[in-house]
């Protein structure tokens, strides 16, 4: 057994202190972390927080030398060995460690070294209580299995084999929790940092939530326990997906305030974060594309799958709370128009197909550029549609729907723990339907026009509308019918004290034909003073196809550039119910929305 222990070593100095020891270790024998988290696909090298490393064995030092960016190498030992590293930990995304007066936080591809040649062996971690006075009353959080713990949790652990060990993260501190059971199976709700909230309205919600999930692909669950690892905070939005667990960041306003019974906009966007990780405990966790079966830590794995991953899951993520009854359709629909307007307003998205997007995310996605919008598309929001388009084509043509091959994938794939082919799903959805869907897959996945939404949801008496909107440097000169269009100088922009700073320059729009770059500070338009604030206004004065001097700053030089306004573009995307379906389209719509 491979044995860990983790201490709080220094809360002032953000310090983990990590040992793992050994027990007739190989000669030479080398140790290394990840390169990678599963679930993000982004090298981030994680042993680049590693302060201090030593290696020990009888009591006495053994020689260690770093020989890669992320792996060590030991001289000779005894019959056993510990290596112990001191890792610095500041990270509050999901993805790292945290650790500070308040709180502790890790995920485990960034602690737990790797003994090479020994990932299977069965592991034992003892997380020891801090001696702070500071973190006098802290708990744990962690849906490792416990072995021996103390009342707050600290204690020993255990896990199968190094895969095991590194999916289960921990929280540490003085957290809000509350229990609930969906499905027969027990579930567990921390939320750390600073939130007030009813904790018992959220737990009746999950667990409506949750059991529709479990029903969805069938009993019995993966996981015998599951935990929603919470961290509320002032900004940010993420999740991590883990086999029994998720962790999860997001806004302190959108939690739910006692007395209040309606899902708000902000809650919904609660709950489909909870909604989208905890679908991942089937699908990615489990139906697995072959490049991660198995996962390999220190290196690109390449897929073309991330848009079955990732954008399956974000259709599901709402579909599902629709079906629980947390939201009803009409709200279901405007989540679904956001999603289309996101899309809609990438110019990315004529340019790099849901494949290439899949298969680059590990150079792109994940370290998006000033041309980042312009030059790719986001594989969930995108995916999301694509999966949207597959399922109403497939229960307009067969008798099959996107249910049934999610859980056909559940029963091939996700209970036999055979990595999904690259070929895979696409066959399956033929198989199932009797469809040829070939040209369907070249357009939606491999190519880069725009899918036929509006045609398809017609089908199902839902109505798609494009409107103008006011959004990234937008505006109107009134409202009504005879109200002038809005215009766009073509920016995405961040307040600055000068003035607008450019973020991004949209192709082929005004900004970009007139010269403007990402990091100008725009301070004027036709002499006038720029500011988030009155730019609405300024624009309200001009008429699309009027040239007008925007003056501004590159690099402290002051500069002018001659722009001509545009209309803004119909890039906002309203859904609804059609007034008079016709029979077929209203059997459709209650198939697939219930209503």
């Amino acid at each position: 057994m491979i044995r860990y222990r983790v201490r709080l070593a220094g809360l002032n100095r953000h310090h983990f202190e990590v040992s793992c020891r050994v027990a007739n270790p190989a000669p030479g024998q080398r140790f290394s972390l990840p390169s990678w988290t599963p679930g993000s696909y982004m090298l981030r090298e994680y042993a680049r927080h590693v302060v201090a490393i030593r290696a020990a064995s009888d009591g006495s030092p053994v020689p260690l030398e770093k020989i890669s960016k992320s792996s060590w190498k030991c001289g000779e030992a005894g019959a056993e060995l510990t290596v112990t590293a001191e890792v610095f930990a500041l990270d509050r995304s999901v993805r790292g460690a945290y650790l500070d007066a308040k709180r502790g936080y890790f995920n485990g591809v960034c602690l737990f070294l790797a003994p090479e040649g020994r990932e299977t062996d069965p592991v034992e971690v003892v997380l020891e209580r801090p001696g702070d006075p500071r973190a006098r009353g802290w708990r744990v959080a962690t849906s490792m299995r416990a072995v021996e713990v103390d009342e707050d949790g600290f204690g020993c652990y255990r896990a199968e084999d190094y895969d095991e060990l590194i999916d289960h993260p921990f929280e540490i501190g003085d957290f809000a929790e509350v229990k609930f059971e969906a499905a027969g199976v027990p579930h567990r709700l921390v939320i750390a940092g600073r939130h007030q909230t009813d904790m018992d309205r959220i737990a009746a919600d999950l667990a409506r939530l949750c059991e529709a999930q479990i029903e969805f692909f069938g009993l019995p669950a993966p996981f015998r326990r599951y935990l929603f690892l919470g961290y509320a905070s002032g900004r940010g939005r993420g999740g991590l997906e883990h086999r029994a667990s998720s962790s999860l960041i997001f806004s302190r306003d959108n939690l739910p305030v006692r007395g209040h019974d309606a899902v708000s906009d902000n809650y919904r966007n609660f709950l489909t974060l909870c909604s989208h990780e905890y679908f991942h405990a089937w699908n990615v966790k489990r139906i697995k594309p072959r490049a991660f079966s198995p996962y390999r830590l220190d290196r690109r794995s390449h897929t073309r799958l991330l848009w079955v991953v990732e954008g399956v899951t974000s259709y599901y993520e709402d579909v599902l709370l629709l079906r629980s009854g947390l939201i009803d359709a009409a709200a279901y629909l405007r989540s679904l128009g956001n999603k289309l307007t996101r899309v809609y307003q990438t110019p990315g998205r004529l340019r790099q197909s849901l494949s290439e997007a899949s298969f680059e995310a590990w150079d792109k996605y994940y370290k998006p550029e000033v041309n980042f919008l312009n030059a790719n598309v986001n594989y969930y929001s995108k995916g999301a549609l694509a999966a949207l388009a597959l399922d109403l084509t497939l229960r307009r043509e067969s008798a099959t729907t996107l249910d049934e091959v999610m859980c056909e994938l559940w029963k091939r794939y996700g209970q036999s723990g055979e990595g999904m082919p690259e070929t895979a799903f696409e066959q399956l959805v033929q198989d199932l339907s009797g469809l040829d869907l070939t040209e369907f897959f070249d357009a939606a996945v491999r190519g880069t026009d725009d899918l036929p939404l509006a045609e398809l949801m017609a089908d199902f008496g839902v109505t798609l509308e494009f409107r103008r909107d006011k959004r990234f440097g937008r505006a109107g000169s009134g409202t009504g019918a005879a109200a002038a269009p809005p215009l766009e100088l073509g920016i995405r922009f961040r307040p600055h004290g000068a003035g607008l700073e450019v973020a991004v320059v949209m192709a082929d729009g005004p900004a970009e034909r007139a010269g403007v770059s990402p990091g100008d500070i725009l301070i004027a338009i036709d002499g006038l003073m720029l500011s988030e604030k009155n730019l609405l206004a300024r624009l309200a004065r001009f008429e699309a196809g009027q040239t007008v001097r925007i003056s501004g700053f590159r690099d402290e030089e002051l500069l002018e550039f001659p722009l001509t306004l545009a209309e803004a573009a119909r890039e906002s995307c309203v859904l609804g119910f059609a007034g008079k379906p016709d029979a077929d389209a209203l059997t459709r719509r209650i198939g697939w929305l219930g209503t």
